[in-house]
């Protein structure tokens, strides 16, 4: 076959991820919201009701695919009830007939809400659960791990804080992402920054319904925090900032996927408080993990043709030709169920 200008057209460089050929490089190929197949559906029907949150992972020693997810109802009084109330893994032996292993209610963690998770597995074997809530205690968003050889066994009541409001300078931390590079464990979190001066009354309203990320109070952005053990976290401060436009009141990364020469992430995000929970993710990439630059300035690059057109936290998975994608995606009714697609590169 031959171009318009009668030059012969030859295949790709085989890495569909390296197009040097045309002089492209590390452009990850995305999925249809439309196609994908439900995994997990909402604990009731209607707004408020919602599965997702994920958080996945191939585990090559066992040949099964692990998933993360958060069951959530409609907020009742100011925040005491409802919410996210149960952390759940799931298995599944093909990536997309999945069946639960392990759950927890958020009372086994003195929550409030339990929101994303971040499943795991160290290098040097156990598995590891990164869980986000919101204290009964303090009314504010903190990561807790957990460890087992086994995530049949994760025991809530063995949990070891790794990233707090306190060692973090702001008012919470949520919906973790993590990424081992190196031996280097990269937190990527969700951050509510602390008002400057001592505005109480802002506090207050912060804190109110125990959720200063939907306050309307400050924006959003994400931070990053290092380990090299996973467990002790050194903070490193903002590395997303909120934007102009789409995302001006919340950026908040849900993935990470390595596409040489760089890194790839989906960023969820918000114009205002009054669209709270209605995020659509855009996508940014980094050399160093810790400089991002944004590629949808201007608006989100995915959205669920339903309702409001909620889709959010992504999660991204290459294995092998395939990357596989997780997602939380509004339905007609206004509740959000966690689908996956797959896409052969």
């Amino acid at each position: 076959m031959y171009c318009s200008a009668g030059c012969p057209r030859v295949s790709g460089d085989g890495d569909p991820l390296n197009r040097s050929g045309i002089k492209q490089a590390g452009l990850l190929p995305l999925f249809d919201p439309r196609d994908g197949r439900v995994i997990a559906e909402p604990p009731g029907e209607g707004e408020g009701f919602w599965a997702g949150g994920p958080s996945a992972l191939w585990d090559e020693g066992t040949g099964l695919w692990l998933l993360s997810y958060r069951l959530r109802t409609p907020l009742r009084d100011r925040g005491w009830s409802g919410r996210g109330e149960e952390t759940v893994i799931a298995a599944s032996a093909d990536g997309l007939t999945f069946e639960r292993v392990w759950s927890a209610h958020k009372d086994a963690f003195e929550a409030l809400s339990i929101e994303k998770s971040c499943l795991v597995r160290s290098p040097d074997g156990p598995y590891r659960l990164y869980v986000s809530y919101s204290s009964r205690h303090d009314f504010r968003w903190r990561i807790d791990m957990l460890e087992t050889e086994d995530v049949r066994d994760f025991d809530p009541s063995r949990r070891v804080t790794v990233l707090s409001p306190q060692d973090t300078g702001t008012e919470g931390v949520k919906d973790p992402v993590i990424y081992i590079v190196g031996g280097m464990w990269y937190l990527y979190a969700n951050m509510a920054p602390r008002p400057e001066g001592a505005d109480w009354a802002k506090l207050d309203r912060m804190h109110r319904e125990s959720n200063a990320f939907v306050s309307g109070e400050v924006a959003c952005p994400t931070g990053l925090a290092m380990s090299p053990d996973g467990v002790h976290f050194g903070w490193q401060g903002e590395v997303i900032s909120c934007g102009d436009s789409w995302d001006r009141y919340l950026a908040r990364i849900s993935a990470l996927v390595y596409t040489p020469p760089c890194f790839t992430a989906f960023y969820d995000g918000r114009p205002n408080s009054g669209a709270n929970y209605s995020d659509s993710p855009g996508l940014a990439i980094t050399y160093d993990l810790r400089t991002f630059y944004k590629l949808d300035p201007d608006k989100p690059r995915l959205r669920s043709p339903f309702g409001r057109g909620t889709l959010r936290y992504v999660e991204a998975v290459r294995v092998s030709n395939r990357v596989h994608y997780f997602y939380e995606m509004e339905r007609e009714d206004y509740a959000h169920d966690l689908r996956t697609a797959v896409v052969v590169l």
